[in-house]
This record gives C-alpha cells, structure tokens and sequence, in this order.
C-alpha cells in the first residue's frame, strides 16, 4: 500500500487519457492533455487511413503538411503529398481513395504510408511542450502495429499501451525497433499446424533509402499493457520478451472492447455479457507486482481516483469523459447529441458480444437516430480486422465476420459467425468525420462506443459542451483539497 495515496509517484501521471477509437483520441486532445501535466495518448489504429483521409479532404489548417516536412526519412513526405493531397478537398460525391489492404507482407511503400501517420499524429500531439505523450494500439489489429510503433518512435512517444489481446512480444519489438533493427511478432493465424508458426516481421532498412538508415538509437517507450485480471498481468511482468513498465488494469464497465467475462458466456436479458466476482481484479495483489497500474472503467470520477490512489495505484485511465470533451475527434454533431442525450436521459450503453468481427464484448451508444449501422449493406474495404487463415493448400487467406456473408461463407468460415456483426472500421471512421461514400450515394453511418459511466458527462458539461481542462481539474478537485 502506498505511505500516502495522495502523493503520486515521481514523473507517473494521475490520469492516462484513454487510447479510444481510430482518431477519437486525436492528436489535438493529446496535446491538451500532457500540456497540463498528465498524459496525452493518441489512438494509433487505423491511422494510416486516417491520414490520407485528412489530405484528401485538404488538410484544413495545415498540420499534416506542417508535420510532414519533419519526417525524417527523405522523399517519404513528397511522395505522400503527390499521391494523396488535395488542396480543395475531394468533388463532392467523390469517394476517398483506399490504401491496399494489409497481409502479412506488404511492400515498402505501404509501410511508409503507415510509418508517416504515426510520426504526424505522435509529432502533432508533442508540438509546443515537453512533456509525455503515449500511444494505444490493439494487439488484434496485428499487421499494421510495427511499422505503426516505429513511426511513433521516430517522433518521440513516451509510452505505448496496448490491449484487445495478449501483447507478450511487444517489449521486444520496442527494444528492437529502438535501435532501427528488425522487429519480429507471430502471426496469430487459423488453421497452423501445432508445429507450425508464422511471423510478421518489419525492417526500419526497408523503408530507409539505402545507406540512411540511422545509427542513433530511440528513445524506447515504456510499455504498459491493459490487462482484466492479475494471473495476466504476471504472465505478462515474468514472460514477456522484453521489460514491461506498468498495467491498466480494465474493468468490464470501460468502453470500446471489452475482455469476455471469465468462465461459461451467460447474457442478461438485454442480450449484454454477464461479469461476475471472477471479473473483478484484486487491486492488493496488483499492487504486490510491484510495478506501478492505473485503473480504467468506472474509475472516472473524483471518488475513482482517490480509491485508486488509496488501492495503491499511480492514477487512473479515463476514457468517456475525454471521448466527448471539445479537443477529442467526435464529430461536433455525436458530442452534441450524446450530451443532450444524457441530459434528458435518453443515452444509454449497451455491451453487444456481437458487434465486433473480432469476437470481443463492445460497448454501443444507444441514441435516437443512431441506428443506421444495422441497415448498410455488407463490405469490407479497410480489413484491419481481418483475421488470418491458412487453407489446406497452405494458402494465407483473409477474413471478416463483417463482409458480404457469402464472401465470408467461401472462405471456409461459418455463416452464424456473421450474426450481428458490424463494420467496426468504417463505422469508427465515421465518428470522426472521415465516413466512406458509397456507390448508391449513401454515407457509411457512425458507430458511437462509449463506457457505461456516460452519465459523468453531466458533471463536467457546461452549455453542451467541456474541455479536456475541465476534465483534469473535476477529477482532481478532492485530491488537491
């Protein structure tokens, strides 16, 4: 136990802004949020797309392009700028142009698409202060993640963290790739023999020009895993192939993915996950690891953070409240919405164990005119949650319980696996603005996610709206008394 749970330790933050979404948190809230002291974490999936989106929309107020001239490796920026930028904006009913899909290998060029964004939006959120900036990424989303993490470590982030997934090689890989050399993970595929084993592998030489690769070392992020229970993060703390700095330790009320509940799958009878006593962490013997933890779901509120200091841990991850302040991603139209509707009550959240392709328990905004998702027609051109498959003839193939069922269905999956499944990557897209046009002329509708504490948004809210300053200074009001 802590001598005194109000005193934090030494250069750790009290609050870790959540990692949420794909741009929901943005470079802007990050920015804000390690400005005033705690850290700023910027949401690293799908950010490839994310970028080449923003330049074909024109880059309104300049800051791709104002990072991009700082991309350290040479042509990298030019080449992206040509193939990608347009200064007007896309002609209205123009669709955005999509980068390949990633598998397993992908050329060079690819790579650097995913290298780019994640030193511009690292760069961006680190721009105009000194303090620490960390990263979030899915251990699902596997095939972009280590070009993703080199990217991030070309423009200095300080702390990665990562969940949806067991992330044991991970600290090997930021070993690795902090010396610019290969960085090796394996490749969760279905269908290996027991003998069998594939790998996905990045070189920071593949996407150097020849002779520049640096010899100045990286500065290696702290790396904290989000774990739902301490057998995992023992494992993680003893096992892993590299040193492991901390944990979030995630409860089942947090947003976005949830771990299923431990044991037999029993819904209630709304359908959602049941968790019971197995599902709740032993913050005591959380402690006796002896590296510092940080408590997510639920904690977000004055009271969270001075039980989890009391509990003996550094702070606190908070997550809903930063999801609808002014600096997050969200469309100015979702804040707006989701606010009124807690103030009037009608927002609530539920826990589909259905949603996601990926097969974890996510947490939807239920909303009044937000029901759309359910309603458009299948496809999968993002495939970040693609799952691998090897076929008999030793063939890696790609699949998503999102795609048109019959696809889905020819590519040896089940079709009940398709029940209930939405389009997580387009969905997510178009929460913050970047939806997909379609043939038909449609819009890719949003996909809300959120924590079950969205009721705190009132707390802080003020005219329908709230900074990420608000934020900080709510929960640490009774800390500071």
């Amino acid at each position: 136990m802590a001598s005194d749970p109000f005193v934090p330790t030494p250069a750790l933050p009290r609050i870790i802004q959540g990692g949420m979404g794909i741009g929901v948190s943005n470079w802007r809230l990050a920015n804000a949020v390690s400005r005033l002291g705690q850290l700023g974490v910027i949401s690293g999936t799908v950010i490839d797309t994310v970028l080449v989106r923003r330049l074909q929309d024109g880059d309104p107020g300049g800051h791709m392009r104002r990072a991009l001239a700082h991309f350290p490796i040479p042509g990298v920026a030019d080449e992206l700028l040509t193939r990608y930028f347009l200064p007007e904006g896309r002609a209205p009913g123009t669709p955005y142009h999509l980068l390949p899909m990633y598998r397993q290998v992908v050329t060079s060029a690819r790579q650097r698409v995913t290298v780019a964004a994640a030193f511009v939006e690292t760069w961006l959120a680190r721009e105009g202060h000194d303090n620490a900036v960390g990263m979030n990424l899915l251990t699902k989303v596997q095939m972009p993640n280590l070009p993703t993490l080199y990217g991030a470590m070309l423009a200095g982030v300080a702390t990665v963290i990562m969940g949806a997934g067991i992330p044991r090689e991970i600290p090997g890989a930021l070993d690795a790739l902090s010396t610019h050399s290969k960085a090796t993970l394996k490749f969760d595929v279905e269908g290996l023999g027991r003998e069998d084993a594939e790998y996905l592998t990045f070189d920071p030489a593949d996407v150097w020009p020849e002779h520049a690769l640096p010899t100045e070392p990286l500065r290696r992020p702290d790396f904290y895993p989000v774990v739902s229970a301490v057998s995992l993060a023992a494992t993680l703390a003893r096992k892993s192939n590299g040193k492991v700095n901390g944990f979030v330790v995630e409860g089942p009320t947090a947003g976005g993915h949830n771990a299923p509940p431990r044991g037999e799958l029993k819904l209630d009878l709304l359908g959602q996950p049941i968790y019971g006593e197995r599902d709740v962490v032993d913050l005591q013997k959380m402690a006796e690891l002896g590296l510092p933890f940080w408590i997510a779901g639920g904690a977000g509120t004055p009271d969270g953070l001075c039980r989890a200091l009391e509990a003996g841990a550094a702070g606190i991850q908070v997550g809903t409240l930063f999801a609808f302040c002014d600096e997050s991603g969200l469309t100015p139209e979702i804040k707006r919405d989701v606010l009124a509707g807690v103030t009037d009550g009608t927002a609530n959240v539920r826990t589909d164990p259905r949603a996601s392709p990926t097969g974890y328990p996510f947490k939807l905004v239920q909303l009044k005119g937000h029901e759309q998702a359910a309603e458009r027609e299948r496809c999968c051109d993002l495939g970040y949650l693609r799952e691998a498959v090897k076929r008999e003839d030793g063939r890696i193939i790609y699949r998503c319980a999102s795609e048109p069922i019959g696809t889905f269905v020819k590519k040896g999956g089940a079709e009940g696996e398709t029940d209930g499944r939405k389009c997580l990557c387009n969905g997510l897209l178009a929460d913050i603005g970047l939806p997909q046009l379609r043939d038909d002329g449609g819009v890719e509708p949003p996909i809300v996610t959120s924590g079950d504490d969205i009721a705190s948004l009132a707390a802080v809210a003020h005219d329908g709206h709230y900074s990420a300053g608000d934020v900080i200074e709510w929960l640490q009001a009774p800390v500071r008394a």
